[in-house]
């Protein structure tokens, strides 16, 4: 299974609301070849780390996608499709109108260094991240860590999800101090 996960908390000067700009992204996928398996509903998310809480929440979702591109290929046009949509890698955590992250690879197991199309896989993080668990549980709740076994349920166990919820789910958390919505 290819794991695609998708994330946005500025607007777009074209798209609008990061949710809009989520769902042009999946179309911009699959206009550049990849077919689109399964996808998660949009969920709102915290800003992460949560020491960010002064930027705006941000909306999250996942797509399982089939594409004969390898791990490599596949992460420089996740990467291509960001800049057409006028991301700019300012530095880590910042705010951003596109996030598209290659979460896993089928069973794949690399070390790449995530930077100029060099894929880490499974994602270095996946295991900590309830904005990236919570809509991969939906599409793929057998999915288990290729590395240490894990399922996703298991994981989302383990890992706060206060904040993390289906959008237009009326059960919100409260947001943290200083976030905006």
């Amino acid at each position: 299974m290819i794991i695609v996960g998708l994330g946005a908390n500025l607007p777009h000067p074209r798209f609008g609301a990061p949710r809009n700009t989520l769902e042009a992204a999946v179309t911009a996928l699959e206009r550049r070849g990849l077919q689109v398996l399964a996808r998660s509903s949009w969920y709102d998310s915290p800003p992460w780390p949560p020491s960010l809480g002064h930027q705006p929440w941000y909306v999250n979702g996942i797509i399982s996608v089939a594409t004969s591109a390898a791990p490599d290929r596949l992460l420089r046009l996740l990467h291509e499709v960001e800049w057409a949509f006028g991301r700019v890698r300012a530095g880590r955590w910042t705010p951003r109108c596109l996030d598209l992250d290659l979460i896993a690879y089928d069973d794949r197991i690399t070390q790449g260094t995530g930077r100029h199309g060099s894929a880490v896989l499974p994602h270095p993080r996946v295991a900590e991240r309830a904005f990236v668990l919570a809509p991969l549980s939906e599409i793929a709740p057998d999915w288990r860590h290729p590395a240490t076994g894990a399922t996703v349920g298991e994981m989302l166990r383990a890992v706060d999800r206060s904040g993390v919820t289906p959008v237009g789910d009326d059960r919100k958390d409260i947001a943290p101090a200083g976030a905006v919505r």
